[in-house]
């Protein structure tokens, strides 16, 4: 609004040009198919590893994983599946939460849950790849 009150210089269609109803626009849109054309090659590739860790002691799977292509492999993965995961729920709780204050809650543990997930994973790969 401006400092005139309601009037201002801006059309309609430039106050909501690209924001779609949420606010922003088709961003999410893009990242959750951006994410998922991403996790066709990699859950391939995770797939493949799991197949030869499996039936393999612990020395073998961190043998495995320390060849720095399967540790970043598997950090991009877990970074590509986390981000889907987030967008997903967040696109689910957007839709179906119509309470203000659920909404944000779960919209904040979303987030947190998300970071915390993605975190656990990367340091138990490199963990595992660094051999500590």
């Amino acid at each position: 609004m401006s400092v005139f009150g309601k009037f201002s210089i801006q059309t309609p269609y430039k106050r909501v040009h690209g924001l779609g109803s949420a606010g922003a626009g088709t961003e999410h849109f893009w990242k959750q198919r951006v994410t998922a054309v991403a996790l066709i090659p990699l859950t391939l590739v995770f797939v493949v590893v799991v197949i030869l860790a499996a039936g393999k002691d612990y020395d073998a799977a961190r043998r495995l994983l320390g060849n720095p292509f399967v540790a970043l492999m598997m950090l991009l993965f877990v970074g590509a599946g986390v981000s889907h995961m987030r967008i997903g729920m967040q696109v689910i709780i957007e839709d179906y939460v119509h309470e203000d204050v659920p909404k944000i809650a779960l919209l904040v543990l979303n987030t947190f849950f998300s970071i915390a997930t993605g975190l656990a994973c990367a340091f138990a790969i490199l963990k595992l790849s660094f051999g500590v």
